[in-house]
């Protein structure tokens, strides 16, 4: 039987919407983080339950291809209530998989009520060790217990012949450029590439290239929205911080802010060419007009910056709706504030990354 909705706690994001408007079309931007991608699921969750939103397409990397993956399948199957049953599911058994992980929080972070796994002693390990040892030599058989669990809940003949617009993004290791997989190209292995991390992964073989993680290349990608979707107003639901308010210090902080760095970079440099032209581009139907119109919205919380890199690998129920509820809350926000922002106007101040440029 499928699994029920779980019903949000009081305070979770279950504060009175805005009044039902006419049908508006969004698509949806959803970042990877491993764990974290909780977060979108708890957004994508609340915002289902907004009946005047209809979504055109979803650009996805990482955990946010499998949020995008599992939603789109799950919408197919039943609607809006479909695709929140699809996702809890998902990320339950994503829980289950990982009851037995090595990676576990240490009994004092437990009882403190920290998420992190900075303590943990197979953590320790394995980032020490992946430095000197790489998933070739660790993981010889390239197992991955995502697959299993892709592979029986999505059915990825159906992503090939809904309405609703995918696009995944993967990185060639070979070019290092960007790939985006649209609705018929997608199978577990694409959702696998685009979560590829290259110091615990093998990189996943894909027509006789081999891909890694999409964050390199687009987190997640602006453009297929821009140019293939009808809708004009895009949903970011952002779960790496772009800005920490102070320097990291030690070894792993480095680590985790130059990913996150690196992660950003496309998806700021996509951000910076909507705000430049808008100042330029002229109207009509050309590219840029186009991309000038693009309206960007975004959901985020203050809670991801106080989550560290480990906790990313930390897949404890208990974690992961903390994580949602977080996201419904955070979704409520949005639309409290911004839905009569949607379809008219962007809420998002994209001029602010063009200061110092």
């Amino acid at each position: 039987m499928p699994a029920s909705v779980s019903k949000p706690k009081a305070g979770s994001g279950d504060a009175t919407s805005p009044s039902p408007r006419g049908p508006l079309m969004i698509d949806l931007a959803l970042q990877g983080g491993g764990s974290h991608g909780a977060f979108t699921w708890g957004v994508l969750d609340r915002l289902l339950e907004e009946a005047w939103l209809k979504v055109d397409g979803i650009s996805g990397t990482s955990a946010g291809a499998m949020n995008a993956a599992v939603l789109a399948d799950g919408f197919a199957e039943g609607g809006a209530e479909g695709a929140r049953v699809a996702l809890e599911r998902f990320w339950r058994k994503v829980s289950d998989a990982a009851r037995f992980s090595p990676f576990q929080r240490g009994p004092l972070d437990a009882m403190m009520g920290r998420w992190t796994l900075d303590h943990s002693p197979m953590f320790v390990m394995m980032d020490i060790t992946a430095r000197l040892f790489s998933p070739y030599d660790l993981n010889p058989g390239g197992n991955n217990p995502l697959r299993d669990i892709l592979i029986e809940l999505i059915d990825f003949e159906r992503l090939s012949t809904i309405p609703m617009k995918l696009f995944i993004t993967a990185t060639n290791v070979r070019t290092g450029r960007g790939r985006v997989f649209r609705n018929s190209e997608i199978t577990a292995d694409v959702l696998l590439a685009s979560a590829c991390l290259p110091t615990m992964f093998q990189a996943i073989e894909i027509d006789g290239e081999e891909y890694w993680d999409g964050g390199y290349s687009g987190n997640p990608t602006i453009t297929p929205l821009v140019r293939e979707c009808t809708s004009r107003d895009t949903i970011l639901v952002q779960i790496n911080p772009i800005e920490r308010p102070t320097p990291p210090r030690s070894a792993r902080d480095i680590l985790n802010r130059l990913n996150e760095v690196s992660f950003n970079s496309v998806l700021l440099k996509e951000l910076r060419m909507i705000a430049l032209l808008r100042q330029v581009a002229d109207a009509g139907n050309s590219e840029g007009a186009q991309w000038a119109g693009m309206r960007m919205h975004r959901v985020s919380s203050d809670v991801m910056v106080d989550l560290g890199y480990s906790s990313k690998l930390n897949a404890e129920w208990a974690f992961l709706t903390m994580l949602r509820d977080e996201g419904r809350k955070s979704a409520d926000a949005f639309l409290a504030a911004h839905a009569d922002d949607l379809g008219k106007t962007s809420s998002l101040d994209l001029d602010m990354l063009l200061e110092g440029v």
